[in-house]
């Protein structure tokens, strides 16, 4: 019975934890591809999962992504000014930097159609809201879900394109992607949040010595 009790306590002291709005600490999340194409699939199952770590802190976060085929991305963005700064090294375009604006144009936005729903989901212990988004990315046809929640406040890169509509970091996220012919899923998920204390220097936005500026890494 002790035990129980013991088990159930824990339980609900998680939950409220989750449930308290964390404003620094960092995210782990896994992004997983697959596609109908044979050929593609097989490529995109040497990729593997791509896994990403988010520091955030006040208004600015910080996304990291490494892979071994793909190199290293980061995202730096300030929400309090919209600005970003989005750093790659890999085989195929070297060391490059872009400084961007996060308010998304009205162009950006006349190509994205957001439906936040009644539907809500528990993950992680975060009560989240889902959105249907249909959108036009780089000549492609992208469908599908996000799941949110208010209670962390981080940036997502891959939602500042969609304006005062959306709301909240995505904590799951199914796409479709359909282009000339070719249809890839995309499955985004969080499966760590940790509160804790990050240091100011994760966010500086002065682009790094070695790096060649550049005005587009790969339709970012």
């Amino acid at each position: 019975m002790k035990k129980l009790l013991l088990i159930l306590t824990l339980s609900l002291s998680v939950s409220i934890f989750a449930q308290e709005k964390i404003t620094e600490g960092i995210v782990t999340s896994k992004q997983s591809m697959s596609s109908d194409n044979e050929q593609m699939n097989a490529q995109l199952s040497m990729l593997g999962d791509m896994i990403t770590t988010t520091y955030f802190k006040g208004d600015k976060t910080r996304s990291e992504t490494s892979n071994p085929m793909t190199g290293t991305t980061v995202f730096i963005g300030d929400n309090a000014t919209k600005k970003a700064l989005m750093l790659l090294d890999n085989a195929m375009m070297g060391k490059k930097y872009m400084e961007t604006d996060m308010t998304p144009s009205a162009a950006d936005l006349e190509n994205v159609s957001i439906e936040k729903t009644n539907e809500t989901k528990t993950i992680l212990g975060y009560e989240c809201v889902k959105y249907n988004v249909t959108m036009k990315k780089d000549g492609a046809d992208v469908k599908g879900s996000i799941y949110a929640t208010d209670k962390l406040h981080a940036i997502s890169q891959q939602t500042t394109a969609f304006g005062d509509a959306f709301k909240g970091f995505p904590m799951h996220m199914t796409l479709v992607l359909e282009q000339q012919g070719f249809k890839m899923n995309m499955v985004t998920e969080v499966t760590e949040v940790k509160s804790e204390k990050i240091a100011d220097d994760k966010f500086n936005m002065t682009p790094p010595e070695g790096l060649t500026k550049t005005d587009n890494l790969m339709g970012m």
